[in-house]
């Protein structure tokens, strides 16, 4: 798994968890999980410009 922290501080920040099945985005207590599809689907919108 890979983890990437979304703040500059690296403490009380949510992060992206990159795994085999999927990606867990968030922090503890409050996350989402994706699987890959669902995962796609929102770099694609993100990438298009559909979501900002």
């Amino acid at each position: 798994m890979t983890t990437h922290s979304l703040c500059s501080r690296n403490s009380c920040c949510p992060v992206v968890d990159i795994g085999e099945s999927g990606v867990r985005i968030g922090e503890e207590g409050n996350s989402v999980a994706l699987d890959r599809t669902e995962w796609d689907m929102l770099v694609k919108k993100i990438r298009s410009g559909e979501i900002k």
